[in-house]
């Protein structure tokens, strides 16, 4: 009886749920032409299960998610960096959460291969977004175990754990690039790879000046549940080109806009402690007496950690994705093409 090679791969712990490209030694070797490295080169062990990933293995997974040869460096990237320890991924594969890594990745190699970082890019419709962070999901499963019930305690998972990649709208931003931000230069490849949740939507068609429109924003930034309000965590702000455009019209540099976010983003202990993850022991961690309930806490404790891009399309919405927890430090780095 002849073998269906896409209900072969369904049956087994080894696709995401959906169909997957059959990884044949032929297509194998196409996909390897993306990269100069040497197949056998080892790029990591990926946690828990501690799998070894070799350029080899890397290049399976690109191909079973779809990807083509030039989305290779993107991936082998991505996942290097994923490996450095300060990202945790070890802890974010076990974890109840349902946060995961999502890559932002800036240069002229991401507009090059086309990623996406306009209309869209957060969602469906997009072969390099959709099919890069695949391929890293696929590897956080076969090669690093993370299979819900098994070693991810996770409860809900989230859509944001189907693929999480995108690059920024350069073309209609009015600001430098998050990598530029960080110290590389305008031609650099670079990825930034922090730990955090599904986009929150944040509409907007009322605001006509930056004042108005970041202190809705960062009310969006903080709620009880978030660890972001007890832990020095990361956080996403995606805002679309409409929403920075009315920022920098009015003289706002990126950098500001940061500062200012980072100063709007506040609740009252008072308000937190009436649920989500209020605990005493957390706020005396902070240095907060926690029967203070005029005490202010900040959604971000380090300007650093809060990555401010500029994507989307055209419309008045901001994207906020919140972190996880102390445990998980962004990491980002320049990748080989």
């Amino acid at each position: 009886m002849k073998v269906d090679e896409f209900e072969f791969f369904l049956e087994k712990d080894w696709s995401d749920g959906f169909p997957v490209v059959t990884p044949t030694e032929e297509r194998l070797q196409w996909m390897l032409t993306g990269t100069r490295r040497n197949p056998a080169e080892v790029v990591g062990n990926i946690p828990p299960a501690g799998e070894l990933a070799t350029v080899r293995t890397v290049a399976i997974h690109a191909l079973m998610a779809g990807c083509k040869p030039e989305y290779l460096p993107v991936v082998l990237g991505g996942i290097s960096l994923m490996l450095r320890e300060e990202l945790n991924l070890g802890g974010v594969q076990c974890t109840m959460h349902g946060v995961a890594p999502l890559m932002i990745v800036n240069g002229p190699y991401a507009d090059k291969i086309g990623l996406r970082g306009g209309n869209g890019c957060f969602g469906p419709g997009f072969r390099a977004n959709a099919t890069i962070g695949r391929a890293i999901r696929l590897m956080l499963m076969n090669l690093g175990g993370g299979l819900a019930g098994i070693a991810s305690a996770t409860v809900f998972a989230s859509p944001i754990r189907y693929t999480a990649c995108l690059t920024e709208h350069v073309a209609q931003s009015p600001w430098e690039s998050l990598a530029v931000s960080r110290g590389h230069a305008p031609g650099d490849n670079a990825i930034t790879c922090a730990m955090v949740e599904s986009p929150r939507l944040h509409f907007d068609d009322v605001s006509t000046e930056p004042e108005r429109l970041l202190t809705g924003i960062g009310d969006a930034m903080t709620a009880p549940g978030s660890w972001n309000m007890w832990f020095n965590s990361d956080m996403v702000v995606a805002m679309s080109p409409q929403h920075a455009k009315l920022c920098a019209g009015s003289g706002m540099t990126r950098a500001k806009a940061v500062e200012r976010l980072v100063d709007l983003a506040v609740r009252k202990q008072g308000q937190l402690r009436r649920g989500g993850n209020w605990r005493p022991e957390r706020a005396r961690a902070m240095g907060i007496d926690p029967d203070d309930d005029e005490s202010l806490i900040r959604a971000v404790k380090d300007p650093q950690r809060l990555h401010l891009i500029v994507a989307g399309g055209l419309g008045p919405v901001t994207a906020v994705c919140h972190g996880w927890n102390e445990s998980s430090h962004h990491v980002h780095g320049k990748y080989d093409v």
